[in-house]
C-alpha cells in the first residue's frame, strides 16, 4: 500500500508536460478572447465614473462660491444701509453747526459715506455678474452631467450584457485552466506564465510552422526540429524566448498540399518515313 501512495503523483513525461502546457495555453488564450469581446467597455465605464465624480465636486464647489457671492452682496447691502444713515445723521447735524470748521467735517463725512455707497454698488454688481456667470457654469455643468449618466447607463448595460453572455464560459474556462496548472511543474508553470507576460501576443508557447517559430517566426536549424519533434525535452525559441512543439502534438495538420504537375506533351520526332510521306 505504501509503495501505491507513492506513486500516487507521477511524474509526467515532457510530451505530457507540453500537452498540457499547449491545452493550458489555448484555454487562456480563449479567455484572453473573452476580454478582448469587451474591448475598452470597463475602461470607458471607469472614465465616465471618474469624470462624473468630477463634475459632481465642481458643481459643489460653484454653488460653495455662489453662496459665498450671495453673501457679500448681503453684506454690501447692510453696509450701503448703514452709509445711507449715516450720511442722513450728518445732514441733520449739518443745519445746526456752530462754525464752518464743523460744517466741512460733516461734509468731509457725507462725501466718505457716498463714495463708500458707490463702492459698495459696484462691488454688489460685481457680485451679482460673478454670481450670473456661476449660475451659468451650473447650468452647463448639469447638462454634461446628465449627458455623461446617460452614456454611463448606455456603456454599464452594454458591458452587463457581454459579462453576462461570457461569464458561465469564463468560468468554465478558469475552472480547467487552474485545473490543468495541477498537473504542470511549479517552476515549468511560472517560466511559462513569465513568457506569455513578455509576449505581446499572451503566447507562451507555439508549434513550428513550415521550419520557423510560431510566434517570432525566425527559422529554426534542422538539429533544433528533430529535436522538437522528439519531445524528449523543452525546447525554447533562441529568439522570443517561447516554447516551441511540433505542430502534431500541438493537433495540427501538416500535410503538405500536393499540386498537380501537368506534364508537357511529348514532342514528336518528323521520322524520314513521314517525311517521306
Amino acid at each position: 500500500m505504501a509503495k501505491e501512495a507513492k506513486k500516487e503523483p507521477q511524474e509526467l513525461t515532457v510530451e505530457q508536460k507540453l500537452k498540457t502546457l499547449y491545452q493550458l495555453q489555448t484555454t487562456l488564450s480563449k479567455i484572453d478572447e473573452i476580454k478582448t469581446l469587451r474591448g475598452e467597455l470597463p475602461l470607458e465605464v471607469q472614465d465616465l465614473e471618474d469624470e462624473i465624480a468630477g463634475l459632481n465636486t465642481r458643481i459643489e464647489r460653484i454653488k460653495s462660491e455662489t453662496a459665498e457671492l450671495k453673501s457679500s452682496i448681503a453684506t454690501k447691502k447692510v453696509e450701503i444701509e448703514t452709509a445711507k444713515a449715516s450720511v442722513a445723521k450728518y445732514k441733520a447735524q449739518q443745519e445746526n453747526v456752530r462754525n464752518n470748521r464743523e460744517y466741512d467735517f460733516l461734509s468731509k463725512e457725507i462725501e466718505f459715506q457716498t463714495l463708500e455707497i458707490e463702492l459698495c454698488e459696484k462691488r454688489i454688481r460685481e457680485f451679482t455678474e460673478q454670481e450670473q456667470a456661476k449660475s451659468v457654469e451650473v447650468e452647463n455643468c448639469n447638462h454634461e452631467l446628465e449627458e455623461r449618466e446617460k452614456d454611463l447607463e448606455v456603456k454599464k448595460n452594454e458591458l452587463d450584457e457581454i459579462i453576462s453572455e461570457t461569464k458561465q464560459e469564463e468560468e468554465k474556462l478558469r475552472d480547467k485552466a487552474k485545473d490543468l496548472e495541477t498537473k504542470i511543474d511549479p517552476r515549468l508553470l511560472q517560466s511559462f506564465k513569465r513568457i506569455r507576460k513578455n509576449s505581446r501576443n499572451g503566447l507562451g508557447i507555439v508549434y513550428v510552422q513550415r521550419d520557423a517559430c510560431g510566434g517570432c517566426f525566425n527559422k529554426i536549424p534542422p538539429q533544433r526540429q528533430l529535436d522538437i519533434r522528439s519531445r524528449k525535452k523543452i525546447i525554447v525559441c533562441e529568439y522570443c524566448g517561447r516554447i516551441m512543439i511540433d505542430p502534431e502534438l500541438a493537433g495540427v495538420s501538416t500535410e503538405p498540399k500536393v499540386e498537380a504537375t501537368k506534364e508537357k506533351p511529348a514532342r514528336r520526332r518528323r521520322t524520314a518515313s513521314a517525311d517521306v510521306e
